[in-house]
């Protein structure tokens, strides 16, 4: 089988399961050249992978040889290194969010579009069988029709564990745009594209204090709400409670619940890709573990980065696609404005559900 060839740029820490991934994993993937600011980053990461090139992002961009950059630099430089690489001709994948704002990815969709190029990017988690076995549940009617989602993402924050979590307390960061992508993006592999938002934010600390090493003891000053809570309501008219917070020590709360006509689905961790996953048809006295019917249960992050390649190679629209990545970033930037207006806000953007993945899919291949 021929492989896409594929230049990484950023070899931080969400790098090396994408590189075992799209190394040994995925067949039509090929790991050409990576490069980093970190040359001790670089050539850990070319080494342990066996990959041939160590380059700069320019020289990635600027290859013949590469097909698809995949872009895992850290949020504040998505925006530049994608319209870079769609500029230089690339079709490109980038890790959550696309941009740090609505605007800069909507800019990069018109761009990819003008070019006749593929954009993409993470989470791929709604990829995996956990939320693939989900979504066969909801679409043969084992729960019958959507009427209500409940989504929740709660902890205390990165600064107890994170080698650098300053991030997550500044533009761009906070518990919407780091983990909301998850969540957002499962809830629309679930339910379809999303319609409106409204929203309430709060920052509970003006200040956190790092625990963790090698930064123990600095102080992180916040700029942006640590937790946020609010609505969505869906094109199909069903209706979506969500938390994201960086405030709460302790919780009982499940990752996901969606509630139909004729049922209640209980949703798996959408930052994994396996199970469990649990059901309660109405007239049932008790929730039964459902079995996964599809592949891909371990962490097989670079699964969306394989379908964009089957898509460079034959055709078609990549599942995690640049409508869907770029409806997720203005869903969350809603909840945000909706928040600071005190108005719910009515979506500009809009995406096609994905199409699900077929459960006899062999280990490996896309299609």
């Amino acid at each position: 089988m021929s492989k896409v060839k594929i230049g990484i740029i950023g070899c931080g820490n969400i790098s090396s399961i994408y590189l075992e991934n799209l190394t040994r994993t995925f067949v039509n993937t090929e790991v050409y050249a990576c490069a980093d600011f970190n040359e001790d980053k670089l050539n850990e990461a070319t080494e342990q992978y066996g990959i041939p090139n160590r380059w700069t992002a320019e020289q990635i961009i600027a290859s013949d040889e590469i097909q698809l950059v995949v872009n895992l630099t850290t949020p504040p430089d998505h925006y530049a290194i994608c319209r870079q690489a769609l500029e230089g001709g690339k079709h490109v994948y980038v890790e959550k969010p696309l941009s740090l704002s609505y605007e800069q990815g909507s800019e990069l969709v018109q761009l990819a579009q003008s070019k006749g190029l593929l954009l993409g990017g993470a989470p791929d988690t709604f990829l995996g069988a956990g939320l693939q076995t989900c979504r066969k549940l909801i679409d043969d009617g084992y729960i019958g029709d959507p009427v209500a989602a409940t989504a929740f993402m709660v902890n205390h924050g990165h600064e107890s564990w994170h080698p650098n979590p300053s991030f997550y307390y500044k533009q761009g960061g906070g518990p919407m745009y780091d983990m909301g992508p998850y969540y957002l993006t499962a809830l629309i592999s679930l339910l379809g594209p999303a319609q409106s938002v409204s929203g309430m934010t709060k920052t509970s600390l003006p200040q956190r204090t790092i625990t963790s090493q090698p930064r123990y003891g600095e102080i992180i000053d916040v700029e942006v709400p640590t937790h946020i809570t609010g609505t969505i309501r869906f094109q199909n008219n069903a209706i979506a409670t969500m938390i994201t917070s960086f405030d709460i020590w302790s919780s009982t709360l499940p990752y996901i619940e969606i509630y139909g006509t004729l049922g209640t689905l209980i949703v798996p961790d959408p930052n994994t890709f396996g199970g469990p996953i649990r059901l309660r048809p109405a007239n049932s006295t008790e929730f039964m573990e459902f079995p996964l019917i599809h592949q891909y249960e371990e962490n097989s992050r670079g699964i969306g980065i394989s379908d964009m390649a089957h898509c460079i190679q034959h055709g078609g629209t990549p599942r995690a696609n640049a409508h869907l990545t770029s409806h997720v970033l203005e869903i969350m930037q809603a909840f945000h404005t909706s928040a600071d207006s005190g108005t719910h806000h009515t979506l500009e953007s809009t995406c096609t559900q994905p199409t699900p993945l077929s459960p006899s899919l062999l280990k490996g291949y896309i299609n």
